[in-house]
């Protein structure tokens, strides 16, 4: 198995993997060079989703977590 401390890269790499090859089948359909277009888009998106991963999620779970209501927490109202 991977180590967990790489679970940040391992993340940016299969989320850009996969949207690159969704977001280029709905815009271009299946045609016969699909995949070096798909290629070109996964690394371009794999360029920007590394860093955000790595420097923007904490902020953005950070937020999350302050919107999310903690179910350990009994509301009273």
């Amino acid at each position: 198995m991977i180590n967990p401390k790489f679970q940040p890269i391992l993340f940016a790499f299969f989320m850009s993997f996969l949207m690159s090859a969704v977001i280029s089948f709905f815009n271009l359909g299946f045609p016969e060079d699909f995949f070096i277009i798909w290629m070109k888009a996964w690394f371009s998106a794999f360029i920007v989703a590394f860093p955000i991963v790595i420097f923007v999620s904490p902020l953005v779970r950070k937020i999350v977590a302050k919107l999310v209501a903690d179910p350990s927490i009994k509301n009273t109202n």
